[in-house]
């Protein structure tokens, strides 16, 4: 007995107690991890900010201050939306030589070119050419910075949104939202900092589920709260019946009474200190999130212009007007699925292309132009970056089974266009082009990392520099590679 070291023979104690004794090399692995880690954002010095939501300055001044990102789940046609494509509309029907047909996800449903379905005029002093099927929006096109050259590594929609929302085509890396919050902290006090919405008609997740809006690997704060699509937008936002304020308030005391002990006998430990700060924001969103989340406090004309009582977009007007209440309120960071799960059910229109973007544009074009015209008319959208796009694009050949008439389009990953308006970028502007097919990136390519450069330095973060050192390397949003997009910038 004598042989064996005296701490393996105290009492175990309490699970704290035993998981510090427990660590070994993990115990030195999260040291590092933590030592890595700038809790306080960029520019902040403190390295264990008791509030690593607490707004920051970024690495210089940017002209946004918070995004609201409208993710069109599933992959929109590129050349059915904002890429016209003539040449398209004369070939169609025309064999397309030497095509790949692993480009797209079903490779022996290959048919000839199609021309996009849709009537399509210029708007705007731009003279930006819109398809019928978004008759609101196309009003806003001056307002609008096109990126018409974008694209991503993979034909599949889990790893494609995966790359889109984190940079990586694989799970277990820090979303946009993340690292947005991570660097620049939040306004909101009471409200969470990075939150997000999807589809609340029972069509479900996007694929990847929750990991588009995960932290990864850093602090767990950072993540994004996803509403729940039914009831309650948060749960426990209520405190449980027969339990009054001061009760409450007693037992919060008391937790924060322990978590502080505990911190103060283990001062290596920031993260734990993120974990009392999110127990505090729980109670104050008690108080303050009921009324920020009641979108029935907007006056009649602003319900009427978002949609909200439109049995066709009403879900969707209902989540752009929440998000223009939040970001109103200092929320750093609002993201909207449209769409859920399975083809059909987003923008995936392996069938029927026209019928497939009719629907869905229909839920979200009205929407979509109020939440730009609302933010404008409060002064909020020169603040504000909103960014509208999906996580591929669609082939300009038909997807067409042998003995069928279907005329869908399959995934192309060579191109796809996201456009942006307000939070510092130049309203009215093109940039990059497709092939004349619509087919590939030709001009001015622009990667996802080029993307999320812009995205960044818009809010005054530099990707370069917003890090984070995790398993021995300091890794950032955009990896080794990125450019800003500068020509679409004011």
């Amino acid at each position: 007995m004598n042989s064996i070291p005296h701490h393996i023979l105290q009492p175990l104690g309490d699970r704290r107690s035993f998981l510090a004794r427990a660590g070994g090399l993990g115990t030195l692995a999260l040291g590092d991890l933590l030592r890595g880690a700038d809790l306080g954002g960029p520019g902040s010095g403190n390295t264990a900010s008791i509030d690593p939501l607490a707004p920051h300055k970024g690495h210089f001044p940017g002209k946004a201050t918070a995004v609201i990102w409208l993710f069109m789940n599933g992959g929109p046609s590129q050349v059915d939306t904002w890429d016209y494509k003539p040449v398209l509309q004369k070939k169609d029907g025309v064999k397309l030589e030497n095509f790949d047909n692993d480009t797209g996800f079903f490779t022996d449903q290959v048919g000839p070119l199609m021309k996009s379905p849709f009537k399509w005029a210029q708007h705007g002093k731009s003279g930006t050419w819109v398809p019928e099927i978004f008759p609101n929006l196309s009003r806003h096109v001056d307002d609008m910075a096109f990126v018409h050259s974008c694209h991503t590594e993979t034909n599949n929609h889990s790893p494609a949104l995966f790359q889109m929302n984190t940079g990586f085509s694989r799970m277990g890396y820090p979303c946009v939202g993340s690292w947005v919050t991570y660097g620049l902290g939040s306004e909101a006090r009471n409200l969470p900092s990075f939150v997000v919405m999807y589809d609340t008609l029972g069509r479900g997740l996007p694929k990847g589920h929750a990991a588009n809006w995960s932290a990864g690997f850093l602090p767990g704060i950072f993540q994004g709260t996803a509403l729940n699509p039914k009831g309650q937008p948060i749960d426990n936002l209520v405190p449980p019946a027969g339990v009054s304020p001061s009760a409450q308030t007693r037992q919060l005391d008391l937790l924060r009474k322990l978590n502080q002990g505990h911190l103060e006998r283990n001062p290596d430990e920031p993260e734990f200190a993120a974990r009392i700060q999110s127990y505090e924001l729980a109670y104050r969103m008690q108080m303050a999130a009921p009324e920020a989340f009641d979108v029935t406090r907007e006056s009649k004309a602003v319900k009427e212009q978002y949609g909200i009582d439109s049995p066709r977009c009403g879900h969707f007007a209902k989540q752009c007007l929440l998000a223009r209440r939040l970001v109103e309120r200092g929320v750093r960071y609002v993201q909207i699925f449209s769409g859920g799960m399975e083809n059909e059910r987003s923008w995936d229109g392996h069938s029927n292309i026209a019928d497939n973007h009719r629907q869905f544009a229909g839920e979200t074009d009205q929407p979509a132009a109020a939440l730009l015209n609302d933010l404008k008319s409060r002064g909020l959208l020169d603040s504000t970056l909103v960014i509208w796009g999906g996580e591929f694009g669609r082939l300009p050949v038909a997807q067409r089974p042998k003995d069928s008439s279907q005329t869908g389009r399959d995934h192309n990953p060579h191109a796809f266009t996201t456009w942006f308006a307000g939070g510092g970028t130049k309203g009215g502007t093109h940039y990059g082009e497709t092939d004349e097919i619509g087919h590939k990136a030709a001009v001015n390519k622009a990667s996802v990392n080029d993307l999320h450069a812009t995205i960044l330095h818009t809010l005054g973060l530099d990707h370069t520099k917003l890090t984070f050192r995790y398993n021995g390397r300091q890794f950032r949003l955009t990896d080794v590679a990125g450019n800003v997009i500068k020509p679409i910038l004011t």
